[in-house]
């Protein structure tokens, strides 16, 4: 219930974003081409969140032929939480990393990184997968994969402005209305970005030390999970993810998989992974 009134509330955010820019610069007009606008967007974001975010970090599906462990460690862990099987994906990146994404449970998707397939052993990739999975049982996966459609929308707005402002402010300064434009313009692209932050913000943190608890209880024990997040906090720093749908969707991973800097360490999407161990173990 509480995530479906964050999601609903993400999609109302939007709507009044994108709305207020088209009325700022259309007026009445510019607002209802901006009403339809958002419109659209939050039905392709409720409906087909999860398939922009599997294209976007290039995950693609993988048999069971292919990775017979991975079948085997889902299969037995969605026996035990009365869980459906989720489709399987693999990301073709060597950074070790892994999330889900989906609708509902019955319209879910797990996917894992080739670097973490080749990293963990089996009750680490265990405790990963019933990390994931308790996302889908925890029904967060669709906030999820919505607040990065979100994101990913809001940046591109964010870009179109500034090119706008940079290739529409260069003409004639006295003309008033241009400038107007211009400036306009220069705030959405300063603020926008700050926006597609706090939309990945309000789906994390909480949720993760949530998926870690319940993941332990569904492996039966914190162990093997506990390891893996060392494991993989170590090597994500060694070996960072190259692509994978870029910051928009870095909240989905069960580690932070782009380094962060100066100022956007401050709009972390992942908790640290030493309090994540320690609250798993009950101690450092």
């Amino acid at each position: 219930m509480i995530n479906a009134m964050k999601t609903a509330f993400l999609l109302g955010l939007l709507t009044i974003l994108i709305v207020a820019v088209g009325g700022y610069f259309g007026g009445r007009s510019g607002a209802a081409l901006a009403l339809a606008l958002a419109a659209g967007m939050n039905f392709f974001s409720y409906w087909f969140s999860d398939k922009m975010v599997l294209a976007a970090t290039g995950a693609r599906p993988i048999s069971r032929e292919e990775a017979p462990r991975l079948y085997s460690i889902v299969e037995r862990l969605c026996a035990r939480s009365s869980l459906p099987m989720p489709r399987l994906y693999m990301v073709p990146e060597r950074a070790p990393n892994a999330f889900a994404t989906g609708r509902n449970p019955d319209h879910a998707a797990v996917a894992v990184t080739q670097g973490i397939l080749e990293l963990l052993n089996d009750e680490e990739m265990e405790g990963v997968l019933a990390h994931e999975l308790s996302h889908v049982k925890n029904r967060d996966i669709l906030i999820s994969s919505v607040a990065a459609t979100l994101a990913g929308a809001v940046m591109f707005l964010a870009n179109m402005a500034k090119w706008t402002a940079i290739f529409g402010g260069m003409g004639d300064r006295r003309d008033s209305n241009r400038d107007n434009s211009f400036m306009g313009l220069l705030v959405a692209a300063i603020v926008a970005p700050v926006a597609a932050m706090l939309i990945q913000m309000a789906v994390s943190r909480s949720r993760e030390y949530q998926a870690d608890a319940t993941g332990a209880e569904l492996a039966g024990h914190p162990y093997g999970l506990a390891r893996a997040l060392e494991k993989l906090d170590q090597q994500s720093k060694r070996v960072p993810m190259l692509a994978a749908g870029g910051p928009t969707t870095s909240h989905l991973f069960i580690v932070k998989p782009f380094s962060a800097v100066t100022l956007m360490n401050l709009f972390s999407t992942h908790p640290p992974i030493p309090e994540r161990i320690r609250r798993l173990l009950g101690r450092p």
